[in-house]
């Protein structure tokens, strides 16, 4: 069967770098699935993108779709013919879903008898008219978070489409879209004409004739270009370009054609903040800090330029001019800020609005203040600790309201800026990390009181925002809700630290009563929101689902000790005898599962040497994890259940439970329930999946 390339590409005025790696992945799903429906194939497919184009090239693709035969059987001969000979109902009914004819139908012999049956034989599609409808239906496919209308267009796209390129083969594939007609036309670079116009004459030029324009469509090629210049740029230096690998990715689509050039900035903004600085370069103006060896920050910078190279260093002039209003911006607000100190900031916090039923950032530092304390008297936590945590918290939302913040050129900097101004103030280094280490959700290493502070935080805003009923649903989670929980989960395990969730979310109430309409309604709510949230770290920790089940019924306000106890499971999940101990108590569930009633086990019936020995080990047993529980040594535990196990087994191979004395039948129940219980207060070992059978007894 003949095979051709396929190539389609649709240029665009300059679409925001942020929009295209979605917009180039519709295309390529577009394709892929419905070329697989169609059952055309094909060797290759590869996509290019820039920020005036989607691209993607297809190779070796079959031109025809294969003939098909298809046959369909319907009922019996003897109930598709009346005795006269004539179609039944049956068998009509059976021709019009097949759309086909009195004349198409064959008899087919089959194991149940003749029946009637049709076989049609479909000639395949020019692909074609295949890639033609898949083209117009994978542009309309896309989607953008921001869309616009231009001129008299229906459609709504990202920015104005201007062309549209299809081959196939050395052919043009006849099309039109918004009134824009296909043809063999792209466009180079426009540094070199604003109007560059490419023929593409066949498929295997392409990106060869665009690198003459000074466009290169490959992305990844780009991005290589971008990397390998930069190296260059320092290869014998002591300076280095600090690595940023989401600037690169959102560069290598703000370009065509890279050329990275060397610039610089007065070495007096160097006296600025380093993030502050970082910050301008990389978030405001998309170019990329250097470092000396020494890891001190240099007054160059690297900007990736889409124009013409001869004219780099004119270019290169134009981002120095920039780069110096930014910064100059940003060092009068500085020195504004800092002539007083950030306890002073404080106070204006109460004219800025946590949330409209919540009140006053002034008033949720309070309650962080309030809540930071009282986990610190939970934890019995160290004087040193306590004073950094009150002192951190009274001070973390402090920078809010400063010029630096208030303006919102550097928003991302929050809790940044209010570190650097803390010890500018002459606070103590230790309260002035915490209010830095607020923010985070314990991705990094944190401070104990940073830690104190960032729960306190995120409890609060957890808390009040459910209470007033704004709780996250699907995908909405406008004050992520969610983030702060899995925050607040995370850094109370990474600290080990022995508190009572629930207490915490009881405590937040408490702060929180006044606001709150519904507080104790929803505080149920926020219960089993963090109890989403265990799931979550849980999942986090590589556990499988049938432990997370077993361990998740057992109070789980204790999170570390539910993390601890799911981890000695599954480090024992595979071994034979603990596979062993889990089908011994899923027998054991088993036949106490509808028993209702239980008494205090009588010893002086248990007839059996088995049975005895049972139960005084049950005993032996119950001492042994009632010592090992307060130390959380689950592992220890385990073992112990696990050799246990083997007693349970012989119980079963030499004890019949179920016998006609409903005295002795009882009585072995009741014992068969206290080793559940007992059990029970490690995990639910009938939860768990493994290989074997339920022996019923």
């Amino acid at each position: 069967m003949d095979k051709k390339d396929f190539l389609f590409e649709l240029g665009v005025e300059e679409i925001p770098a942020a929009y295209i790696a979605g917009a180039i992945k519709t295309i390529k799903d577009h394709f892929e699935s419905n070329l697989k429906k169609a059952n055309l194939d094909y060797n290759e497919l590869q996509i290019f993108s820039t920020p005036r184009r989607f691209a993607i090239k297809i190779l070796s693709l079959q031109t025809q779709q294969k003939d098909e035969i298809i046959e369909r059987t319907g009922p019996t001969k003897e109930m598709a013919y009346d005795i006269d000979g004539n179609l039944t109902n049956a068998a009509l009914g059976f021709l019009h879903g097949a759309g086909a004819e009195q004349k198409d139908i064959i008899i087919k012999q089959t194991p149940k008898g003749d029946k009637i049956a049709i076989r049609k034989e479909i000639e395949g599609k020019s692909a074609t008219l295949i890639l033609k409808n898949l083209t117009i239906e994978s542009i309309a496919e896309i989607q953008f978070q921001k869309s616009m209308k231009w001129g008299s267009s229906k459609l709504s796209f990202a920015r104005p489409i201007r062309w549209i390129l299809v081959l196939f083969g050395n052919d043009i594939i006849d099309l039109e879209f918004e009134g824009i007609k296909s043809g063999n036309i792209t466009y180079g670079n426009r540094f070199q004409n604003l109007d560059n116009v490419v023929e593409i004459n066949s498929i295997e030029e392409y990106e060869e004739k665009l690198s003459g324009v000074f466009v290169i469509p490959n992305r990844e090629e780009r991005k290589k270009i971008i990397i390998k210049q930069m190296d260059e740029l320092f290869k014998n230096s002591d300076e280095k370009v600090i690595e940023n690998n989401k600037l690169l990715e959102t560069v290598t689509d703000l370009v065509e054609y890279p050329t990275a050039v060397i610039a610089d900035f007065d070495k007096k903004y160097l006296g600025l903040p380093k993030k502050v600085v970082t910050s301008t370069l990389s978030e405001h103006q998309k170019y990329f800090s250097i470092s000396r060896k020494n890891g001190d920050l240099s007054n160059k910078f690297v900007f990736v330029s889409n124009g013409n190279p001869r004219y780099s260093n004119l270019i290169k002039q134009g981002n120095e001019k920039v780069i110096t209003a930014r910064l100059e911006d940003a060092e009068f607000f500085y020195k504004e800020d800092t002539v007083q100190s950030l306890q002073t900031f404080v106070p204006k916090l109460s004219e800025v609005t946590f949330q409209q039923k919540l009140g006053s950032v002034l008033e949720k530092t309070e309650r962080i203040k309030q809540i930071s304390k009282f986990i610190c008297d939970e934890l019995k936590l160290e004087g040193d600790v306590i004073k950094y945590s009150l002192q951190g918290a009274h001070l973390c939302k402090a920078d809010l309201v400063t010029l630096m913040l208030g303006e919102k050129e550097f928003s991302k900097l929050q809790g940044y800026i209010g570190h650097q101004y803390a010890l500018i103030s002459g606070e103590k280094k230790q309260t002035a990390l915490v209010i830095e280490e607020h923010y985070q959700n314990g991705d990094n290493e944190m401070s104990l009181a940073g830690s104190v502070v960032a729960i306190a935080d995120k409890i609060d805003t957890i808390c009040g925002i459910i209470g007033v009923d704004m709780i996250p649903t699907g995908s909405k989670d406008p004050f992520g809700l969610r983030r702060a929980a899995n925050g607040v989960v995370q850094i109370i395990f990474n600290n080990n630290f022995e508190i009572n969730i629930y207490k915490l979310i009881d405590r937040s109430f408490k702060l929180l009563e006044s606001k709150l309409d519904k507080s104790e309604n929803n505080k149920d709510v926020v219960y089993d929101f963090f109890k989403q949230r265990v799931n979550w770290l849980l999942k986090q920790k590589q556990i499988d689902y049938d432990i997370i089940d077993s361990v998740m019924h057992i109070d789980h306000s204790n999170i570390p000790d539910i993390i601890h106890r799911a981890e000695a499971l599954q480090e024992l999940k595979k071994q034979e005898d603990f596979i062993k101990l889990v089908l011994g108590f899923k027998r054991v569930s088993n036949i106490i599962a509808d028993m209702k009633d239980t008494s205090d086990v009588k010893r002086k019936i248990l007839q059996e040497e088995m049975e005895r020995i049972l139960y005084e080990k049950y005993l032996d047993l119950q001492r042994s994890i009632k010592e090992l529980l307060p130390d959380k040594n689950y592992k220890k535990i385990l073992e112990k259940l696990v050799e246990y196990g083997s007693t349970i087994d012989k119980f079963f191979d030499e004890v019949l439970v179920n016998v006609e004395d409903v005295e002795i039948k009882q009585n072995r129940y009741n014992v068969l329930f206290c080793i559940r219980e007992l059990f029970l207060q490690v995990a639910d070992l009938s939860k768990l999946v493994v290989d074997g059978g339920n022996n019923k007894n």
